[in-house]
């Protein structure tokens, strides 16, 4: 069981750095979803903690890495940690991708304005920041959604079917 959870992580890793090194619309990746899955699915928290971060890093590796790495993985981490939470409810998974979603975007944004010396550092600079990154919000929780929905609808069929009938079979 172990060496199947770990060839889950590799193949969860692999596909992630794919999808981020891969022509993409900026933001549709699925780091938020592949750390809430992680967080939900893999008993060993370590080893829940290493996919994401792993597959953020090697996909930095070819993308260059930037002064916002800290805070975006830190809240990789946070999200890990949220999956815990969800199980295998369905519509908690909808929930902790949509709040994760909007957390992200603020976060980020607020590291951006505070940090990065391109906006003033007052209201107007705040307003500013968080205007020039709805667009990327939008693909953000788009890809969020869609990636979430995915791995977290999958394992509910496969829960359903396929190892239900290994359950009543064996």
């Amino acid at each position: 069981m172990f060496q199947s959870r770990v060839s889950v992580a590799i193949l969860m890793v692999i596909a992630t750095v794919l999808s981020r090194i891969l022509p993409h619309p900026p933001n549709f990746t699925p780091i938020l979803a592949v750390s809430l899955f992680s967080g939900a699915y893999l008993a060993d928290r370590r080893l829940a903690l290493v996919v994401p971060i792993a597959a953020m890093f090697v996909s930095d590796l070819f993308l260059g890495f930037h002064d916002l790495m800290p805070v975006v993985y830190g809240f990789m981490i946070l999200s890990v940690l949220f999956g815990k939470q969800i199980g295998t409810s369905l519509s908690k998974s909808f929930g902790y991708t949509v709040v994760g979603s909007v957390l992200f975007f603020v976060v980020t944004n607020l590291a951006v304005w505070a940090t990065s010396g391109m906006y003033s550092l007052d209201v107007v600079g705040l307003r500013q920041c968080f205007l020039m990154a709805v667009p990327f919000f939008q693909n953000s929780i788009l890809g969020d959604l869609v990636y979430s929905g995915i791995l977290f609808g999958a394992m509910a069929f496969l829960n359903r079917t396929v190892f239900q009938t290994a359950k009543q079979t064996a």
